[in-house]
C-alpha cells in the first residue's frame, strides 16, 4: 500500500500548487494523452462549495473574515498493482472537471512508476507556463507603478 508519508510534503505541495494554478486548457492538453485507459475510483466526487477567506488588519493585526470564495474539490483513488494512492484536487471556481483532473494527476504523481514522466511532461511545462504568466502580469503591473519617493522630495522642497 502506498502512503503519502513516503513523499516529502513540500514536493507534493509544489506539484499541487502547479496543478491548481494551471489554466484549464493547458492542463487538459497536457494531461489527456497521459491518461488513456486509466481507471480512478471516486472517494469524493467533485463538489462545489465555499471557503472562507481570512486576512489580517494592517498585515500584522487581528484576523478578520474577508469574504467567501467558490471552491471545487475532488478525491480519487488509483491503484497500480499493489500500490494505492489517493489524489486530491482543489481549484478556485466551479470547474468540476478541472478539480477531477488535478486529483487524477496527484494520484498518479504518488506512483513511483509515473512520477518521472509526469514531472517532465506535465509539471515542468505547467510550471514554466505559470512563471511566464506571472512575469507578464508583473511587468504590466510595474508599468503602472507610482514612485512615491519622488512625490516626497517635491513636497520637502516646498516646505518653509
Amino acid at each position: 500500500m502506498n502512503s503519502s508519508a513516503e513523499l516529502p510534503a513540500s514536493e507534493r505541495q509544489q506539484w499541487l500548487s502547479v496543478l491548481a494554478h494551471a489554466p484549464r486548457e493547458s492542463l487538459q492538453q497536457l494531461l489527456f494523452p497521459l491518461m488513456t485507459g486509466l481507471q480512478f475510483e471516486p472517494l469524493r466526487a467533485p463538489e462545489v462549495g465555499l471557503a472562507m477567506l481570512r486576512a489580517r488588519a494592517g498585515n500584522s493585526g487581528e484576523r478578520f473574515n474577508l469574504g467567501e470564495a467558490t471552491l471545487t474539490r475532488c478525491v480519487l483513488r488509483f491503484q497500480l498493482e499493489d500500490r494505492v494512492s489517493v489524489g486530491v484536487g482543489y481549484v478556485l471556481g466551479r470547474d468540476v472537471d478541472r478539480a477531477s483532473w488535478v486529483a487524477q494527476a496527484d494520484a498518479l504523481l504518488q506512483q513511483p512508476a509515473w512520477v518521472e514522466r509526469l514531472q517532465a511532461e506535465l509539471i515542468a511545462p505547467l510550471r514554466a507556463l505559470t512563471q511566464t504568466r506571472r512575469a507578464q502580469q508583473a511587468s504590466q503591473t510595474a508599468a503602472s507603478r507610482v514612485q512615491f519617493y519622488t512625490l516626497q522630495a517635491e513636497s520637502a522642497e516646498k516646505a518653509p
